[in-house]
């Protein structure tokens, strides 16, 4: 089969995976509803338990998991592109850390009461993380792969313990902050989404002009110039869409981890280096795995539920470490 069809067929199995997970989703919960009753709850509500548990509930807690998946899973694709490096995550490189302080400082200054100024704070912070980060690792010789991870790590440590300086210290702040600190789908509902969506649909369309700037940069700079390729323009592209994307995921859902790293890893296994197709599987595949995370933390947590972040931190932290052992941390 030519690699091309190979890899639309791939997509299209994971398209069809995700579709699969999004009605698991609707149907397994702390109440098991057969797909009759799903159903019945998408085309003919009445008003019945079955009808709110799906419509209330489940689906728009779904289809938030599906667009903070797909935004989270692409920008930790985006990263990994351009820092050429496979241990790139806006969790793992501070990016998530960054935009989760400014929205802390935003709340304790009263810029944030709506999701939607939520998502323009966040977007400052994630921008300024990530710029701050590459800066950092690059004095001296150079941005080496586990210089940047090192660096991110620091960084997020130190952004961490400053927001939870601020929280501890300030009641007000603690409760805004509560909602959304472990990494979480569950009570968000379809609002959440449409606050978000702007940002989630610009940076979506930003990475994709991106994905072609970054086949090219993969060839070395020298060479994308030679082609005529704007290494700042495709630089700064490449840093807004994932300022815009992490952004949008830590106002809706919380700083979560690793989901980056799993959607783009996973993507490279199947498609390879190239960033026309592995950018949209990854996002794909995070929107997959978070909503299985939510999914897997409804059924494991009996008449409670345990947050998605929490799940995807038990999977994920092995596959960082799994990374780091094998060395695939160069592009």
């Amino acid at each position: 089969m030519h690699p091309s069809a190979r890899r639309a067929t791939s997509l299209v199995v994971l398209v069809i995976l995700l579709a699969l997970a999004f009605v698991a989703s609707l149907v397994f919960g702390s109440r098991w509803l057969g797909p009759g009753a799903v159903w019945h709850a998408i085309t003919a509500d009445n008003g019945s338990d079955a009808d709110v548990i799906v419509r209330s509930l489940r689906a728009p807690r779904s289809v938030v998991a599906v667009l903070i998946g797909l935004c989270l899973g692409v920008a930790g694709a985006l990263m990994q592109g351009h820092t050429r490096n496979a241990l790139a995550e806006p969790g793992i490189f501070g990016v998530s850390s960054g935009a989760a302080f400014a929205v802390v400082l935003g709340l304790q200054v009263g810029l944030v009461e709506s999701v939607a100024s939520t998502v323009w704070v966040a977007l400052v912070g994630a921008l300024i993380a990530t710029y701050g980060v590459q800066r950092l690792a690059s004095r001296g010789s150079g941005a080496s792969p586990v210089g940047l991870a090192l660096t991110g790590a620091a960084v997020a440590a130190m952004l961490g313990a400053f927001t939870s300086a601020i929280v501890l210290l300030d009641n007000n702040t603690l409760d805004g902050y509560r909602f959304w600190a472990v990494g979480s789908v569950s009570g968000r509902g379809l609002d959440v989404a449409v606050q978000v969506l702007p940002f989630a649909v610009i940076g979506l369309t930003l990475a994709a002009f991106n994905a072609r700037d970054l086949d090219l940069l993969s060839l070395g700079d020298d060479v994308a110039a030679g082609l005529g390729l704007s290494i700042r323009r495709a630089r700064l592209v490449g840093l807004v869409a994932i300022g815009l994307l992490t952004a949008a995921g830590v106002a809706a859902c919380g700083p979560i981890g690793f989901l980056g790293l799993l959607g783009g890893h996973l993507a490279r296994q199947v498609f390879g280096a190239r960033n026309t197709w592995l950018i949209p599987a990854a996002g794909v595949i995070g929107a997959i795995a978070l909503l299985l995370a939510d999914l897997i933390g409804r059924l494991v947590g009996g008449a409670g539920e345990v947050q998605a972040g929490v799940i995807l931190g038990v999977v994920g932290a092995p596959l960082f470490v799994l990374v780091v052992r094998r060395r695939a941390v160069v592009l």
